[in-house]
């Protein structure tokens, strides 16, 4: 009996995290965006969460430092971890995803982040400009921690629904 309440948990456990499996984990000019995005969606829904879905590509410096910055950064990791499915959506030479990019407004910079809600609806679109500390000299520069986390939490699905802390 106990064998097999644990089977059954197993089973009900098991779906968001091949989920989270099937997102990428990079900007990769060869994923279909358009299922990605119907993959995040889904997850979404099961999970309560919002969709924040991350616009750039390998060649852009800021992508890979906002990646190397969220890795850093537990307690923004663990915010984005409870409260949004991270999608990446490569905009490169080799593949600028138009059809799925063009249902939102066109990216001012990279990266770009939109905030979605579990069905797809726009909630919020940005630059990562605000997000970023400023400094005389240019090769210091980084994201701003709690600047970050004010964005992440602005658009967080409320703690009292979800019961997760912000």
């Amino acid at each position: 009996m106990l064998c097999r309440s644990l089977v059954c948990l197993l089973f009900l456990l098991l779906p968001p995290v091949l989920a989270a499996q099937d997102l990428p984990v990079g900007f990769d000019p060869q994923r279909d965006a358009a299922r990605d995005l119907a993959t995040a969606q889904n997850q979404a829904q099961t999970t309560g969460r919002r969709v924040l879905v991350d616009v750039g590509g390998q060649w852009c410096g800021w992508c890979r430092k906002l990646d190397r910055f969220i890795a850093s950064q537990p307690q923004i990791k663990t915010l984005i971890d409870n409260h949004y499915v991270w999608l990446k959506v490569n905009y490169s030479a080799e593949n600028r995803n138009t059809a799925v990019l063009s249902r939102w407004p066109k990216p001012r910079g990279f990266p770009y982040l939109l905030v979605l809600d579990p069905n797809g609806k726009l909630l919020h679109a940005q630059g990562v400009g605000g997000l970023e500390t400023e400094t005389e000299n240019e090769a210091d520069e980084d994201y701003d921690a709690g600047r970050v986390m004010a964005f992440l939490k602005r658009y967080a699905i409320a703690a009292k629904f979800r019961r997760l802390p912000l």
